[in-house]
């Protein structure tokens, strides 16, 4: 049977057909990926009441993806917005935290993208770069509009994600924040400039995050399908 994976969605105002309304949605290509690697996608609106939903949501499920989006609400992490923080949602915030803290307490497989390991920082009791060029004087992480910036990152030994994408390799990032701190949370890839791409916790049995945007890739991308497929693996109870 395959297990059931929830992926976090945006809601935003949206145009289709003869509409524009409010929408749920999420680019397909994670629900693709997801299903390339044998789960069974679902996807997770924000809803207005996240403690006691994602209790219920969580469940009935045996893995979960955090997946990206908006910059994540400063307030989150006790600072001032800089001046290209925006468009943070408080709902999703709110939704993402209460679905991590739900899997927590599952013991569930989780998987965080982009601003998911972001969200997965900040719950932690960490914070976030909020303008990564200023600190590294390139816009490679995020070459603009719907560009995603090639980036070369090298794997930490001994992790579990060294174990499954390898030493090194090139990955499409679109982020102009990045993880500055991330209590309970070991380090596992960088890139060449010193982001943070990659951050594991090594108490559970498949707790990661990734900068990049490994669901980009075709399905026969080895190395960062392999990520989806070790999280089905995970959820599935066979690591």
């Amino acid at each position: 049977m395959r297990p059931v994976i929830g992926l976090s969605t945006y809601r935003e105002q949206t145009r289709w057909g003869v509409w524009d309304a409010p929408a749920d949605l999420l680019p397909s290509a994670y629900a693709q990926a997801l299903e390339a690697a044998g789960a069974a996608p679902v996807l997770l609106p924000p809803v207005a009441e996240p403690a006691d939903a994602a209790a219920a949501v969580v469940a009935r499920l045996d893995g979960l993806v955090i997946s990206g989006g908006a910059d994540v609400d400063p307030a989150r992490y006790r600072e001032a917005p800089h001046q290209r923080t925006t468009g943070w949602r408080p709902d999703r915030d709110a939704w993402e935290v209460a679905l991590l803290d739900a899997a927590e307490a599952a013991g569930i497989a989780v998987l965080g993208v982009c601003r998911g390991m972001q969200v997965m920082a900040v719950r932690a009791g960490g914070s976030l770069d909020q303008h990564t060029p200023d600190l590294v004087a390139h816009e490679t992480h995020s070459p603009g509009a719907d560009v995603y910036g090639d980036t070369l990152v090298e794997t930490l030994a001994g992790t579990r994600v060294r174990e499954t994408v390898g030493e090194r390799l090139t990955v499409r990032c679109h982020h102009h924040q990045s993880v500055r701190s991330h209590p309970g949370h070991a380090p596992a890839a960088y890139a060449s400039d010193g982001t943070l791409e990659a951050m594991e916790d090594t108490t559970r049995p498949f707790w990661v995050g990734v900068q990049w945007h490994p669901e980009t890739r075709d399905a026969g991308a080895t190395e960062d399908h392999a990520l989806f497929r070790a999280l089905v693996a995970a959820a599935s109870g066979r690591t």
